[in-house]
């Protein structure tokens, strides 16, 4: 069973991914969180937008007035990202990850699989071991968080 779609003919991509955007309560915290997390640097900052690079990737988080704290669970599904971390050793990830201002929740899906931490604007993100990560397209089932876990 394939889930991917091949495009027809030559043609170039129509675009490229430039960089990730999300929607803060307060970027310097998020920022200053996710920077410490992957290991990254933060490479811009103003009074109302942050960036982090690294490994080629950058990811800004901008000031939104009246920014609504996400919730875990979220039993209206209103979830609005969430990334998934590969890391070595779970407890040990989750235990420096709290240390600089994650939170472990009570509800935790997956049986053991993969852990779900909740980032300082209250956002949700899972860590998965590489034990656990599978190409999804070689699996009927989910090995890694499935959507809206």
């Amino acid at each position: 069973m394939s889930h991917t779609q091949k495009r027809s003919g030559s043609l170039e991509s129509p675009a490229t991914l430039s960089m990730l955007n999300i929607d803060s309560a307060d970027p310097a915290r998020l920022a200053q969180f996710y920077a410490a997390a992957l290991g990254w640097e933060v490479t811009y900052s103003d009074d109302s937008y942050r960036m982090v690079k690294g490994n080629g990737i950058k990811i800004g988080f901008g000031k939104i007035e009246g920014f609504r704290l996400a919730q875990w669970p979220d039993k209206a599904g209103v979830k609005r990202f969430h990334f998934d971390l590969q890391v070595n050793h779970l407890d040990e990830a989750t235990e420096n990850l709290c240390v600089i201002e994650a939170s472990q929740p009570d509800f935790q899906p997956g049986a053991g699989r993969w852990r779900v931490l909740i980032d300082p604007d209250s956002q949700p993100f899972c860590l998965t071991s590489p034990v656990h990560t599978v190409n999804i397209e070689d699996s009927l089932g989910y090995d890694v968080a499935p959507p809206g876990a």
